[in-house]
């Protein structure tokens, strides 16, 4: 494991007075990572290097000298298994243990926060949150409503529709929202007579277009949310509401970020504007496990 990129030089040792079973067994480039000061930090940590104990230690260090306040803390990963053990890890490292940890998933922590504060931005606060198979089936109960010609060939209508929610889910990793979706393909539509733009491919781009729109449309008619709308809304709720962004900034003194090789565009942009100002970020990534490397 070796801390990388950063901006002022971790320290080498425990500060005085830190609780040593928290150091316990650490080796000098865990130590550095556990024990860093204020700014960046990037931990390139492979397979089996012990990164899951680097950031409990970390997390838990940060309280236990009392830089931080449990809830002061933001503790982000993938998985719902990986967050549950982080917590539980962090919990056990601690005298009395803490009810007010943020260690969750990004979608976890973005469906906290939509339901804290979605009625700002027009959203149900009792919102169902969809798996996969539940938006199929709303989208095959609604197929009437979706202007298809390329994605619903007569032999059978419903043959693209998982295709289509992969395409609505690419769309919202990247944060577009449906009107820029939209005005993209209405420009595209426009430039038509232009040599380098194919009309087929513009029709087919208009069509996924207006289907994001509509399914967008569905899901907000039906007082639901699938897992892509967790972080769009989310980013959209800071932009729109900077008051409740800067609540959040004072918040979290310090964010820490599993897993980082695997975030998406829009998981980025979060973390990018959830950043302390003193830049406090830790992130653990290794490139070598990046399952989103074919991007």
């Amino acid at each position: 494991m070796t801390p990388a990129k950063k901006t002022k030089k971790a320290a080498p040792a425990a500060p005085a007075g830190a609780p040593d079973p928290l150091l316990d067994g650490l080796n000098q480039a865990q130590l550095r990572a556990v024990t860093h000061g204020s700014g960046p930090l990037l931990i390139v940590a492979g397979a089996g290097t012990g990164k899951t104990t680097v950031i409990a230690r970390r997390a838990a260090w940060l309280m236990a000298t009392g830089q931080a306040k449990p809830d002061e803390v933001l503790a982000l990963t993938f998985t719902d298994k990986a967050a549950g053990e982080m917590a539980d890890r962090i919990d056990a490292l601690l005298p009395l243990g803490y009810a007010d940890l943020w260690v969750s998933t990004f979608h976890a922590f973005c469906e906290r926060l939509l339901k804290a504060h979605g009625l700002e931005m027009g959203l149900p606060d009792d919102f169902r949150l969809l798996n996969e198979t539940d938006a199929y089936l709303l989208v095959r109960r609604n197929l009437d409503k979706f202007d298809l010609d390329y994605y619903r060939p007569l032999g059978n209508p419903a043959k693209f529709i998982h295709a289509l929610l992969k395409h609505f889910s690419r769309a919202k990793d990247e944060a577009v929202l449906p009107q820029d979706y939209l005005e993209y393909a209405k420009q595209l539509s426009l430039n038509k007579d232009d040599a380098s733009v194919d009309a087929d491919d513009a029709s087919r781009v208009s069509e996924l277009a207006n289907a994001y729109h509509v399914y967008q449309k569905l899901l907000l008619d039906n007082g639901c949310l699938d897992l892509g709308d967790l972080l769009l809304y989310a980013l959209q709720l800071f932009k729109k509401r900077p008051n409740i962004l800067e609540k959040y900034r004072k918040q979290f003194k310090h964010v820490i970020v599993d897993e980082f090789q695997d975030t998406n565009w829009s998981q980025y942009e979060l973390i990018k504007m959830l950043a302390p100002r003193d830049g406090n970020v830790v992130v653990v990534g290794d490139d070598d496990q990046s399952i989103y490397k074919f991007r």
